[in-house]
């Protein structure tokens, strides 16, 4: 057998053979094909074939070829009352659940941060919710609010709070209570991300802000907190685009109702093209959508990460 010695072993650091070097441009794409197909096929076509869509007249049923109509989709849309109260309902039920989520993970992230007994099991019970599909989230929760039998009113009624009501179907109560179901789904995953860059944190850095007489609050306006920022601007983002993308769990609860109280954007853009079958102009929905929501985040990742910036230059 032959052994290589000491001064045959190529030093470590030092460049390596021709023939060891990272794959050509050709062999590195046909590296990644295999996960780019399905991006392609599954999210690239779609969205160019909605966007060329919102630009048509395309309708259901109908026996004659789609016509190109241009940015009449857009014009019809700014005149749109009901698309853009819908808007306006989006944006509420997106803030009105991102910002409790956000606190109440945090809140929950920095308990299950502790050394507690079972832990184990606390964590474990946390994440539940998120296992749960959406729509059985949402028939649980219609059981919850149900006026005559359901848990919420029956607690009303033993503690002498009156008769209860119909949680879903008062104008007045629909979206708290919607957006009540949407903290209560949604919290699970920001508390485990939440959790991950907290662990993250180096515990020197706790122990060390201890030793100088630091409180708990100065720790984590000053150790944790830093440490987390980054982590909590991408959930939060993350958690502004998905709730604002909501579908399933508010068509299960309220369809929408009453009297448009909960229609969120997709819903309306859901019912224009499969009750009414306008695929044009629900296309044109979809894409403003698109657009505003992408404006809304960039203003808003542009003036966190300038805050990050002038924080950081002080």
């Amino acid at each position: 057998m032959t052994l290589v010695t000491a001064t045959e072993r190529p030093a470590r650091g030092a460049p390596r053979a021709e023939g060891a070097r990272r794959p050509s441009g050709h062999g590195a794409w046909f590296l990644v094909l295999p996960a780019l197909i399905p991006i392609l096929v599954l999210s690239v076509g779609p969205l160019l074939y909605g966007i060329l869509l919102a630009f048509t007249d395309a309708q259901s049923g109908r026996t004659r070829a789609t016509q190109w109509v241009g940015g009449l989709n857009f014009q019809d849309l700014l005149h749109d009352t009901l698309f853009w109260e819908s808007f306006r309902i989006g944006l509420v039920w997106a803030v009105g659940v991102t910002a409790p989520q956000f606190l109440l993970a945090l809140g929950l992230a920095l308990l299950l941060d502790q050394d507690l007994k079972l832990r184990w099991l606390a964590r474990a019970l946390a994440i539940i919710p998120w296992a749960m599909p959406e729509v059985v989230v949402g028939v649980m929760w219609r059981l919850v609010y149900n006026p005559d039998a359901g848990v919420l009113n029956e607690t009303l009624r033993t503690l002498g709070l009156g008769d209860g009501r119909d949680w879903l179907s008062g104008l007045s109560t629909a979206l708290p209570a919607v957006i009540v179901v949407g903290v209560w789904a949604g919290m699970p995953q920001t508390t485990v991300t939440l959790l991950a860059g907290l662990q993250n944190t180096p515990r020197e850095l706790h122990e060390a802000a201890a030793m100088d007489g630091a409180g708990a609050w100065r720790r984590f306006r000053t150790v944790t907190w830093p440490a987390l920022r980054p982590v909590a601007l991408a959930i939060t983002a993350l958690n502004f685009i998905w709730n604002f993308n909501s579908f399933a769990l508010v068509y299960v609860l309220t369809s929408g109702g009453p009297g448009g109280r909960t229609r969120l954007p997709m819903l309306f853009a859901y019912e224009e093209a499969f009750r009414y079958g306008q695929f044009g102009y629900a296309a044109a929905m979809g894409l403003v959508m698109v657009a505003v929501v992408s404006l809304l985040l960039a203003l808003f990742l542009v003036g966190r990460l300038e805050d990050r910036a002038g924080g950081g230059a002080a």
